[in-house]
């Protein structure tokens, strides 16, 4: 029997980290994974293929749409080939998930493909696709199983007409009407990649706005662009029940007012959450406890119940994030090896990848209201700067919001062009304890998307912003 100092069950981002960062320490360390390519959901069939869906399709968007206006002219109609988009994407999945087995055996980390449970709290069985059962022990072990798309108990998934986001990121035809369900960061940028390739698009949410977790300034600036875009939204909605025939799906809901409503497209996307993944895990024979909501229950060193015995990432309570479990995973690792790590769990950012993209950091308006802190708000439109101008990227801005006596930075709220990167900056700021005078004295280069990030920090210092 095979022994190691620390066995990884799961090998998406915060197992894969993991696993690194234990090999890093000198720790001899297993992982195990039930399908045949590493990486979990982010790089098979989430994060990574979504982003390259939305970088081609916004592609020929912008060839379609404003190469025009730049002076480029292609004689002839603009056409996509999906089955290349497709084709692409999957490449793209490919080469990731190549890399991450290039950086386990770099590692000397030992590969185990099946499904693994617990046999005891220092045993694991791994189940193979031939039938055949390999058990190793472990002197710890660290949970990585990541989540699943949830669904409504009355819909039933066919992966045919009603599919969630996996088989989104492969249909073999554009939907003339594809129904959304759920106004989530999953469907919003699945639902854009889609109507941009010509597409009708309904968005039907249970709240009274999209991305609801999100600052609500946010929420209605992104539906307002994707409004501009051509998606419709039906928020305030509750769907009741979807039913499917050979090329139609009915969905049934309730409006705002609770009068019953009915859309009806040739696919529905289920994208109402996700929910943590311990399906044949076998927890309690290891003494791994979970909670009613099926999270595995951690203490503060995500230590689980049987003390040898760790979990990470979408399995336990927080945002289901790669980048949070990454840092869980790295965090674990450094436990074990004796260190004091920390993560700041208010200071992971938040992102959707739609066009404009969403970023966030921190706290929102409603959330400091709620807890009566007194603060100030400084935001600047992306309009006003030069490089919006000379890129066309003109829709959003950046909000500072700021403690009102200690001028600490207490959150960053940003919808426009390349946010998921600029939220960084803000994540560093925070991290540091900056204050809102720090960014605003802090030099951006000129012309870049960052100068809204100062001109908003100076707004919210005495309301000084410059090129407003």
């Amino acid at each position: 029997m095979s022994t190691y100092d620390v066995a990884v069950i799961g090998s998406g981002p915060g197992g894969y980290v993991a696993a690194i960062r234990c090999a890093q320490l000198g720790m001899k360390t297993a992982i195990i994974e039930k399908y045949a390519t590493l990486g979990g959901t982010c790089l098979n069939v989430g994060c990574i293929p979504s982003k390259a869906l939305l970088d081609s399709s916004h592609h020929y968007e912008h060839a379609v749409k404003h190469f025009a206006d730049h002076g480029i002219e292609i004689p002839g109609d603009i056409k996509f080939n999906l089955e290349k988009m497709i084709a692409r994407k999957q490449a793209v999945v490919d080469q990731t998930c190549d890399g991450v087995s290039f950086l386990m055996k770099k590692n000397n980390i030992e590969v185990f493909e099946g499904l693994g449970s617990f046999k005891d709290a220092t045993h694991i069985n791994v189940a193979k696709s031939d039938g055949s059962v390999e058990t190793i022990e472990a002197k710890n072990t660290i949970i990585a199983t990541g989540s699943k798309p949830s669904t409504l108990p009355f819909i039933e998934i066919d992966k045919e007409r009603i599919i969630t986001s996996t088989e989104a990121l492969k249909l073999k035809e554009i939907p003339k009407h594809l129904v959304i369900i759920g106004g989530g960061v999953i469907g919003l940028e699945l639902g854009q990649v889609y109507r941009r390739l010509g597409a009708d698009v309904s968005v039907v949410e249970y709240m009274d706005r999209i991305i609801p977790g999100m600052d609500k300034s946010l929420s209605r600036e992104l539906q307002k662009v994707l409004k501009k875009q051509g998606i419709k939204f039906y928020t305030s909605h509750k769907v009741t029940g979807v039913k499917t025939g050979k090329k139609e799906v009915v969905i049934t809901a309730d409006d705002k007012k609770g009068n019953p409503v009915e859309f009806t497209g040739d696919y529905c996307l289920v994208s109402v959450g996700r929910r943590p993944y311990t399906d044949g895990l076998q927890a309690d024979s290891a003494g791994v406890k979970l909670t009613d909501r099926g999270q595995i229950e951690v203490n503060e060193h995500l230590q689980t119940s049987a003390s040898n015995i760790y979990a990470i990432g979408d399995v336990v309570k927080g945002a289901m994030l790669a980048h949070k479990a990454e840092e869980e995973g790295t965090f674990v690792a450094e436990i074990l090896a004796g260190q004091k790590p920390h993560i700041d769990y208010n200071l992971i950012p938040g992102v959707v990848y739609t066009w404009p993209e969403v970023a966030a950091v921190g706290k929102t308006e409603e959330e400091l209201k709620e807890s009566g802190i007194k603060y100030k708000s400084g935001q600047f439109p992306f309009r006003a700067l030069g490089r919006s101008r000379a890129s066309g990227d003109l829709d959003g801005f950046v909000k500072i919001l700021a403690d009102e006596v200690t001028d600490e930075v207490l959150g960053v709220h940003m919808i426009g062009a390349r946010c998921a990167d600029l939220i960084a900056e803000a994540v560093t700021a925070m991290e540091f304890r900056a204050s809102a005078e720090d960014i605003s004295r802090m030099s951006h280069p000129h012309p870049t998307f960052t100068e809204a990030v100062k001109e908003a920090a100076l707004a919210a210092t005495d309301n000084r912003a410059l090129h407003v």
